[in-house]
């Protein structure tokens, strides 16, 4: 990439990080005033929905497509349960609404607004706003991680926390007997959103974390927290990016992020 086009592409960059920062930030009132007082549903996938997540979901999507008609869309509740959508354009967006539907519907504040800008199908800027601070969580590589638009020193975080794990239940026996050696050892943490966990590893509150039941949605924003403070993520299975295509009842993306001395305890088990 020449001069020209670096600058070119930093420019489209930096317009949409500005427009989905405001995105997200505008749907905060009404993410708090559905907050535990919203009717839900029970999906197919034995996942909780709600009104809400259909509503944020359009409104950040309908704002985003007046400055950029041209880039892919993606939201597990948007799109058509019988459509596959193959990503064409060069830049898109995928949403988890709210991650933590369950938490919401029962309010319990450990739940998020998760909105990722993926370029060539990679993940390279993310937001979360986690409800339960009120914070805004954004960053990519390049750019660094932030809180409401300060940058987060995760190493101060670190010196001060102590080894905890984050993991999703429920998981199989097998599984939770390779992981017995970490429950043994480490306090672990189950809150109960995707995208909060691994954003929790970027911040640095978590060390590592270990997710076999989230979706690409779930985690888009967070892949790129993490990366933009130079953590490891490992699939188990195939990674999902670069992503080519959509679909809501896409599979699982089962995987391991965290601080190098996380993954020197994982090489273990």
């Amino acid at each position: 990439m020449n001069r020209q086009a670096k600058a070119q592409h930093e420019a489209q960059m930096r317009h949409r990080i500005n427009a989905g920062r405001v995105a997200v930030r505008d749907q905060v009132a009404f993410f708090g005033r559905q907050f535990g007082d919203v009717s839900s549903e029970w999906k197919e996938d034995d996942t909780r929905v709600t009104f809400a997540d259909f509503a944020i979901s359009e409104k950040i999507f309908a704002e985003l497509r007046q400055n950029f008609p041209q880039d892919d869309y993606c939201s597990e509740e948007a799109s058509p349960l019988d459509e596959t959508l193959a990503l064409e354009a060069r830049f898109a967006w995928v949403i988890d609404p709210i991650d933590g539907t369950n938490n919401y519907a029962l309010a319990c504040s450990f739940c998020a607004i998760s909105l990722a800008l993926l370029f060539d199908g990679v993940p390279v800027y993310g937001f979360i706003y986690d409800h339960s601070t009120e914070d805004l969580l954004e960053g990519g590589v390049g750019y660094g991680l932030f809180r409401n638009q300060k940058k987060i020193d995760r190493d101060a975080t670190v010196v001060d926390a102590q080894t905890m794990v984050g993991l999703h239940f429920p998981m199989s026996s097998m599984q939770l007997e390779k992981l017995a050696p970490l429950l043994s050892k480490y306090r672990v943490r189950c809150i109960g959103s995707g995208a909060l966990m691994a954003a929790y590893v970027a911040t640095g509150y978590l060390t590592g974390v270990i997710d076999y039941r989230v979706k690409v949605w779930d985690i888009a924003a967070a892949y790129a927290l993490c990366a933009s403070v130079g953590l490891k993520w490992v699939f188990i299975e195939n990674s999902p990016f670069p992503l080519k295509q959509f679909h809501p009842q896409m599979n699982f993306s089962p995987y391991h992020a965290g601080a190098e001395s996380f993954f020197d305890e994982m090489r273990h088990l």
